[in-house]
């Protein structure tokens, strides 16, 4: 059997397959949905494996999960080429490619230590609006200070 031909990692029964990861971020879709879980959730991941479409892609199968809408946000701001596949049965359900909201809110924090939303005594939630998706730059909606790619990786991987 030819190894491109070959299943790398078995079907999952039920749960969610990320496809489409940006080779070499597979770990940071981990960490940011704080997975594993525990043992009802089982996962794969697979780095570094050849796909047509980007020459290198990362997939991360996680059985018994379904992910939340805010769940499916920060996968976009990391992952923006990603595909979500929600599988019932060992069948693909339903299919969709996450898409970097125009506004986010209360996902992220303001980069700026001075903006009125990381202030404990003031009731402000972060918010942003969508500058650029390419490269990723997030705007606060209360001080202006734009937000990167790295700034968001950093407040994950920190536990925001």
């Amino acid at each position: 059997m030819a190894m491109d031909s070959e299943l790398l990692v078995r079907k999952i029964r039920d749960g969610t397959v990320i496809d489409h990861i940006p080779a070499g971020n597979a770990l940071n879709v981990i960490r940011i949905l704080g997975l594993p879980r525990g043992r009802e959730n089982r996962m794969a991941l697979i780095m570094y494996t050849s796909s047509s479409k980007m020459g290198l892609k990362d997939i991360v199968k996680v059985e018994g999960l379904e992910l939340t809408a805010d769940e499916v946000n920060m996968i976009a701001l990391i992952a923006p080429t990603a595909t979500i596949n929600i599988v019932r049965d060992y069948k693909v359900v339903r299919k969709e490619r996450v898409k970097i909201p125009e506004i986010i809110e209360n996902i992220i924090r303001c980069a700026n230590p001075n903006c009125i939303s990381n202030q404990d005594r003031e009731t402000a939630i972060p918010k942003f609006r969508l500058v650029s998706e390419d490269p990723i730059i997030l705007r606060c909606e209360y001080c202006e200070r734009h937000t990167y790619k790295e700034d968001i990786l950093r407040q994950f991987m920190e536990g925001r």
